[in-house]
């Protein structure tokens, strides 16, 4: 089953995940690359797996 969302303004997005191994702790970033500052990201150990989702 789909979420129920609506894009911002009606226009459409494009998202993206990535892992970021910068300085610090391994981060999972998602962010709509259409977008400036619409990111959101979680230690990558706190982040749930593939199997959480289903």
């Amino acid at each position: 089953m789909a979420p129920d969302v609506t894009a911002a303004r009606g226009k459409g997005s494009d998202v993206m995940a990535s892992v970021d191994e910068g300085p610090g702790l391994p981060e999972f970033v998602i962010a709509d690359i259409s977008r400036d500052d619409a990111w959101v990201s979680i230690q990558l150990a706190d982040a749930p797996g593939l199997d959480d989702w289903r």
